[in-house]
């Protein structure tokens, strides 16, 4: 069956490192998810939660107010709460947690102080480099678009 989510939303809180008794990584999150426009905008709270690796990285990257890109899928799950009660929870379970806003607004919306540099230089081409056996395609002008 398929069960597929991707999701944009900004962390409602900063994210916190937990570990299961058997040291496995968890962090649990919601994200605020924006729902139509003007007067019709609403928000939808929604829970999260990321295992091992994508946890870690989550913790050690974001912070309330990053905006994301999740990508992973629904699930259920029943609990008996404090009073005894049987609950159900959906969740999200995070596969995969990308940056959907670039650094400079990342640092401006939260004061992040987690920063993230490439391993490499950049991929900028600077105009006057010398660009080997590549030569640039021209463009006709009656292009549609």
């Amino acid at each position: 069956m398929l069960n597929s989510v991707n999701l944009q939303g900004r962390f409602i809180a900063t994210p916190e490192l937990r570990h299961t008794p058997n040291g496995i990584s968890v962090t649990s999150f919601s994200l605020a998810n924006d729902i139509g426009y003007g007067e019709k905008k609403k928000t939808a709270f929604i829970d999260c939660v990321a295992w091992r690796g994508t946890a870690e990285l989550i913790c050690k990257w974001f912070q309330k107010g990053d905006m994301v890109i999740v990508q992973g899928f629904i699930q259920t799950r029943t609990y008996t709460d404090k009073d005894g009660n049987k609950r159900k929870a959906v969740e999200i379970v995070a596969d995969a947690v990308h940056f959907a806003e670039p650094k400079r607004d990342r640092d401006s919306n939260s004061g992040n102080k987690n920063t993230y540099e490439p391993a490499h230089g950049s991929a900028d081409i600077d105009a006057g480099e010398d660009m080997g056996d590549f030569e640039e395609t021209p463009v006709p002008d009656d292009l549609p678009f």
